[in-house]
């Protein structure tokens, strides 16, 4: 009797209490960062990307859809790709294939407003990341949105550019998610440092302590590296990493984007990862070392002579130091030249390790530009005692965000400023620098947060 009382105690405990003979799959994308792109091939990549990973879910017949963050650039998207994604999200719609969703650390903005919003409201998505506070305890306390055919509980947190969420995890209720029975699932948009992958092992990144428990599935965005860890009392984590590369860097290292599939099949799940290669991709990475720009042109040009390169995205990184010339002696024309004449879809080129024997080498370390800003906003801080140093350095990185945004389109002069104005005063307006919870989802109060740090 007693180890029978000890076993349904260990069972409790484990993320499938409570649950019996379930059988769904669903699908888990993330960081699609749709218009990031300055070409319009690769945007239309992009957007291709999409495309084929919505009729793939489709086609595989999945139960629903999680998006984890970032499926725009930005908070306000270019008409066109607005126009693209709302017709395949009709396509998904009309397929009984509902899509959950939280926003991004791009396509959220300091004043609440996103097309995330928008596409909800037209009933295209549900934005799960809802809750209230609690006035007393300050604490933040989330619902969950139940999948109706398949039961599944799913609740998040959005995103936010430097770590600004943080907060939100400082502050939150955990008790209700962890008593919560059923396949639940957490959507997240931050950097666990669990999940890191050694090239990003400087990034600012969060523990994954700062999770509730006891979850099914914690489904992650931000991160653009495939990763997927299981971590006692707390189940399975991921990250599918971008569904397309964002950057040169990006397209040189994985070629393709992709995504999970993650099938329940009673008491436990299977989680696959899905390549989602939309081109064939060909990189050549080049040491220019005691070579002439002459030679260079030769090599690369002799690289791809014989190959089909034909509808092929091709990367070229030139890296060491030209024993004579400039960089800018290299005729990249001609090259071009030769390989769109082979068929080639688009060529990308990086010569920031390229070097000339005539110029002094300056080193600087390498790291993320959003590291390399924070660095300077600290050494800067506390040059005025209005503010505590921590308090002072969020309220600088929000007001960065706020003011990194451009004209969209459509929009006069005027009301840019004015837009500019009113986030910068809901900025200021908070001394800790949290925004208003309630403009993040509709169920949270109208009440000023003001979490614990």
């Amino acid at each position: 009797m007693l180890l029978k009382k000890y076993i349904n105690k260990e069972i409790s405990k484990l993320p499938f209490r409570g649950l019996t003979y379930m059988n769904f799959t669903f699908a888990h994308l993330a960081d699609l960062h749709l218009g990031s792109w300055r070409d319009q091939k690769m945007r239309d990549l992009s957007m291709k990307a999409f495309c084929t990973a919505m009729d793939e879910c489709r086609q595989k017949k999945v139960d629903f859809i999680l998006f984890s963050g970032d499926i725009f650039n930005t908070s306000l998207p270019a008409l066109d790709t607005l126009k693209l994604v709302t017709k395949k999200l009709k396509e998904i719609q009309d397929s009984n294939i509902p899509l959950y969703i939280i926003a991004g650390s791009h396509d959220f903005s300091p004043s609440g407003k996103t097309m995330i919003d928008v596409l909800e409201n037209a009933g295209l998505c549900k934005n799960v990341c809802k809750g209230n506070i609690n006035e007393e305890t300050k604490q933040l306390h989330l619902t969950f949105t139940t999948d109706p055919k398949t039961q599944a509980k799913i609740t998040g947190i959005i995103g936010r550019k430097g770590q600004l969420d943080r907060t939100y995890y400082q502050n939150l209720s955990l008790d209700n998610l962890d008593q919560e029975q059923g396949y639940k699932i957490f959507m997240f948009h931050t950097t666990l440092a669990e999940l890191k992958p050694k090239h990003l092992e400087n990034v600012e990144s969060q523990p994954v302590s700062f999770l509730p428990k006891r979850f099914n599935y914690y489904a992650g965005g931000h991160i653009h590296h495939p990763a997927k860890v299981e971590i006692p009392e707390y189940g399975t984590l991921t990250y599918p990493g971008a569904l397309f590369p964002n950057n040169f860097a990006e397209v040189e290292k994985y070629g393709h984007g992709g995504y999970y599939i993650i099938s329940v099949n009673e008491n436990k799940h299977d989680v696959q990862w899905i390549p989602l290669e939309i081109i064939k991709h060909q990189s050549l990475i080049l040491n220019c070392s005691h070579k002439s720009p002459e030679v260079v042109l030769f090599e690369i040009c002799d690289h791809f002579e014989k190959m089909d390169i034909k509808d092929t995205l091709i990367t070229i990184r030139l890296i060491g130091i030209l024993n004579k010339g400039r960089t800018t002696d290299i005729n990249f024309k001609e090259i071009f030249q030769k390989l769109y004449h082979q068929g080639t879809y688009f060529i990308m080129k990086n010569t920031a390790g390229l070097q000339s024997e005539e110029f002094e080498e300056i080193k600087i370390r390498q790291a993320d530009p959003e590291n390399v800003e924070e660095l300077v906003i600290k050494e800067h801080l506390q040059q005025n005692t209005l503010f505590e140093k921590e308090t002072e350095l969020q309220i600088i990185k929000s007001l960065l965000v706020a003011l990194n945004t451009t004209k969209k389109e459509g929009e006069t002069i005027t009301d840019f400023k004015t837009r500019i104005n009113e986030e910068i005063g809901k900025i200021l307006k908070n001394e800790i620098m949290i925004p208003r919870l309630s403009t993040v989802a509709k169920e949270v109060p109208l009440v000023d947060v003001v979490p614990k740090i």
